[in-house]
């Protein structure tokens, strides 16, 4: 079984930084798609970015491109989200995702889920 335990959500003004964590358990981390949802109060939840097994593709958002960057550290089993420019409406609860489906990275169904952590950003 998979598990995912997110970290480094919190409070930061506008214009900040934030860099969010991901630990995977389970030995074939290094095979999995990893992707950031997020979901804000009263809105369903949406994609924000994508990374292949390997780290070498991406996916954004068009919402967060430019201002996020996605990337994973396949020996430490950690998946990581920089978050630079926020704005207020970045504001939400952070969710790490993987699949070992092999779909495409446009693809938003993910077979684990983390529980989340939350971001919340001041105007």
């Amino acid at each position: 079984q998979v598990q995912l335990v997110e970290s480094g959500g919190g409070l930061v003004q506008a214009g900040g930084s934030l860099r969010l964590s991901c630990a995977a358990s389970g030995r074939t981390f290094s095979s999995y798609a990893m992707g950031w949802f997020r979901q804000a109060p009263g809105k369903e939840r949406e994609f924000v970015a994508a990374i292949s097994w390997s780290g070498g593709r991406t996916y954004y958002a068009d919402s967060v491109k430019g201002r996020f960057t996605i990337s994973r550290d396949n020996a430490k089993n950690t998946v990581y989200l920089q978050m630079d420019s926020l704005k207020p409406e970045d504001t939400a609860v952070y969710y790490c995702a993987g699949r070992t489906t092999i779909r495409a990275l446009t693809d938003t169904r993910y077979e684990y889920w983390g529980q989340g952590t939350q971001v919340t950003v001041s105007s």
